[in-house]
């Protein structure tokens, strides 16, 4: 399985907020920004702070989508 936080792309064009206000307001660094741009795993209290300040739930920034070059 595979990670994307296209979710949160849209939630924050929804919200009106650059990803550095984002960055700013969870106190990502910007390490954790570049993950999370190339769709690659952040830890759960990125995720949990992301969450707290979009408020919203986990399922409404990510989701996990099957690699295509994998079986199962």
């Amino acid at each position: 399985m595979q990670t994307s936080y296209k979710k949160l792309w849209k939630k924050l064009i929804d919200l009106d907020m650059s990803k550095k206000e984002l960055r700013e307001a969870t106190g990502l660094s910007t390490g954790t920004m570049t993950k999370l741009a190339k769709d690659e795993d952040v830890s759960m209290d990125a995720l949990k702070r992301i969450c707290k300040v979009c408020q919203c739930n986990i399922g409404d920034i990510m989701d996990f989508v099957p690699k295509q070059d994998s079986i199962i």
